[in-house]
C-alpha cells in the first residue's frame, strides 16, 4: 500500500474564495485560476509560491532497441547523457532558463560513462542498477530485484529535491527505445490497439513503425498471463527510467510534493501510478499533448486534460519544463493581483 498524502481542502477553499475577489471576471484566466487553487492544496497556503523546481532526467537503455524500433542506435543514449550534462540538450537550456536545479541520472545506461565511480560531468549522478534492460521479446525487460532499485533510485531523486528546498519536481527521461516500452504498456493497462496508438517516436519511416506494431503485439502476447499488475505490467515490459519515474511519482504523492508530468512517456509511468494509488492524480499537473497518439490513452483513463500542445515530441521533460513559467504566472497573478476592496473596483452583480 502507497500512503498518499491528502491535498489540503482548507487551503483550497481560501484560495477559492481569494480567486473570487480579484478584479477580474470570476474565471477569466481560465485554467490559471485552477492551477493556483491545485498549488494553494499542495502546499497548505492561500497564496502558493514556485521558487524552486527541481528536474531529474532518468536515463537507461533498452534491450528491445536491437529489434530496430527506433531511429537511432543504443549508443545515443549515452550521448544524450553527456548532452545533457553538459548543457547542450534542450531540457539543459530550459532548466537554466527557469533557474531550476537539474540533474542527470544514469540509472542503466548500456556502458558505464563514468570513471572509477566518480562523477565526470557536472550533474551527473551514477545510480546504475544494471546495462540496459532485456529484450522484452525474449523475456521480461527487468526482474523484480532491478525493478525495484530503479524505483527505489527515483525515490531517492525526490528525497534529494526536498532536501534542497524544492517546491515542484519534474521527472524526464533518456533511452533509445523507450517509446516501444511505454506504448507497451499503455496498450496493456489501457486496453488499447497497439496498431492505433504506435507512433513515430524518434522519427521511424513506415517499415519501422510495422517493425515497432509486430514487436509491441508479440510482446503482449508473450507476457500475457505476467500481467497480473500495473508493476507486473511494468516489469515485463518497460524499462529501468520508466521505473525510476514511478518510484519518483510514488514519492512525490507520499511526501506532498507537486509533479508536472511531461510526455508519453512520463505518463506511462504516471499512469502506472494513478493505477496503483488513485489519488496520487491530486499532486500531478499534465504539461503537454505531445504528438504520440498513446499519450491520448492516458489522458482519457486519468480524465485529466493537459496545459499546452505545442506538437512535441522530443521528451527530456521539455514540455514540462516548458510548462514552469505558467505554473508561476498563475500563482504571482493569484497573489499579487488586487482585490475589489482593494483597488476600489466595484464588483459585478454576480460577486456582491
Amino acid at each position: 500500500m502507497f500512503d498518499v498524502k491528502e491535498v489540503s481542502s482548507k487551503s483550497e477553499k481560501e484560495a477559492l474564495a481569494r480567486q473570487s475577489q480579484l478584479t477580474k471576471p470570476q474565471g477569466s484566466l481560465g485554467r490559471l485560476e485552477s492551477l493556483a487553487v491545485l498549488l494553494a492544496g499542495h502546499q497548505g497556503r492561500a497564496c502558493p509560491q514556485i521558487a524552486a523546481p527541481w528536474i531529474s532526467i532518468f536515463a537507461a537503455d533498452h534491450g528491445v532497441a536491437s529489434e530496430g524500433v527506433s531511429a537511432f542506435p543504443s549508443v545515443v543514449t549515452q550521448e544524450m547523457v553527456k548532452n545533457f550534462s553538459t548543457g547542450g540538450a534542450a531540457i539543459a537550456v530550459l532548466a537554466k532558463a527557469n533557474q531550476a536545479q537539474f540533474e542527470v541520472i544514469d540509472v542503466g545506461v548500456l556502458n558505464d560513462i563514468t570513471q572509477g565511480g566518480m562523477q565526470i560531468f557536472a550533474h551527473l549522478q551514477s545510480c546504475r542498477v544494471a546495462s540496459g534492460s532485456f529484450n522484452f521479446l525474449q523475456q521480461p525487460a527487468m526482474t523484480a530485484e532491478m525493478l525495484n532499485k530503479a524505483m527505489a533510485v527515483g525515490c531517492h531523486a525526490v528525497e534529494r529535491a526536498l532536501s534542497a528546498g524544492a517546491d515542484l519536481f519534474i521527472a524526464g527521461e533518456m533511452g533509445i527505445g523507450n517509446t516501444t516500452s511505454a506504448t507497451a504498456m499503455i496498450a496493456q493497462i489501457c486496453n488499447a490497439s497497439v496498431e492505433e496508438i504506435v507512433g513515430l517516436g524518434t522519427g521511424i519511416n513506415a517499415a519501422q513503425k510495422e517493425v515497432k506494431v509486430k514487436v509491441i503485439g508479440h510482446a503482449l502476447r508473450t507476457h500475457e498471463r505476467a500481467f497480473t499488475t500495473p508493476l507486473e505490467v511494468l516489469r515485463c515490459v518497460g524499462g529501468l527510467e520508466i521505473a525510476a519515474l514511478v518510484g519518483a511519482y510514488l514519492a512525490c504523492a507520499e511526501k506532498g510534493l507537486t509533479m508536472v508530468i511531461d510526455g508519453m512517456i512520463t505518463c506511462a509511468a504516471a499512469l502506472v501510478v494513478c493505477e496503483i494509488a488513485p489519488s496520487a492524480k491530486n499532486w500531478m499537473v499534465f504539461s503537454h499533448q505531445s504528438v504520440e497518439p498513446a499519450q491520448q490513452c492516458v489522458f482519457e483513463r486519468l480524465a485529466v486534460k493537459p496545459l499546452l500542445d505545442l506538437s512535441l515530441r522530443l521528451g527530456e521533460g521539455s514540455g514540462a519544463a516548458l510548462s514552469i513559467s505558467i505554473i508561476k504566472m498563475a500563482c504571482l497573478l493569484h497573489e499579487q493581483m488586487a482585490t475589489f476592496a482593494e483597488a476600489g473596483v466595484s464588483e459585478s452583480e454576480g460577486v456582491k
